[in-house]
């Protein structure tokens, strides 16, 4: 069997990515008196010393530059009760926060009630990717909001789905 290299299609790409499961996050910030945040799936540590993590976003994203702006962010990594949470902040145009209680974290970020755990980062670096923006956060601060028994929100093939079981393989 002989595997050629065609060019890929952005559909067939998409799909096959969407068999890779990964967990819900919303990223936030405050600027201006102004909460700002976004869904984001493509969030994963880097180092552990420093302590860095990583989200991709759109280059066309219009909350990042408003991140960018900040100098900082929270990562909201959302439990599996959240679902609302994560289809609200995934929406463009509207209010993102409505109904949505939230505290500041140490950095003066927004820390959604209810998330499992959240990570209050500078901004470390970015690096453009493709239609994306690569960016790089050190973490400050950071604490476990919700019980450790609550399940993560998960997304696998398109849709919202929860861990079947806690047993380690």
């Amino acid at each position: 069997m002989s595997l050629s290299s065609t060019a890929i299609e952005p559909l067939r790409f998409r799909e096959a990515l969407g068999h890779y499961a990964s967990g819900i996050t919303v990223v936030t910030s405050h600027v201006d008196g102004e909460p700002i945040g976004f869904t984001c799936q493509s969030f994963y540590s880097v180092s552990v010393s420093p302590p860095l993590v990583s989200f991709s976003v759109m280059a066309s994203s219009a909350s990042y530059p408003k991140i960018r702006q900040a100098g900082r962010f929270a990562v909201n990594i959302l439990s599996g009760e959240q679902v609302a949470i994560s289809n609200q902040f995934a929406r463009r145009g509207t209010d993102k926060w409505l109904g949505v209680d939230w505290q500041e974290s140490p950095l003066g970020n927004p820390v959604i009630a209810g998330s499992l755990h959240w990570l209050d980062c500078k901004i470390y670096a970015e690096h453009a990717a493709g239609d994306h923006l690569i960016v790089i956060g050190e973490v400050k601060a950071l604490d476990q909001q919700a019980a450790a028994a609550t399940q993560p929100l998960l997304y696998f093939k398109g849709q919202y789905c929860n861990i079947a079981t806690h047993s380690a393989v």
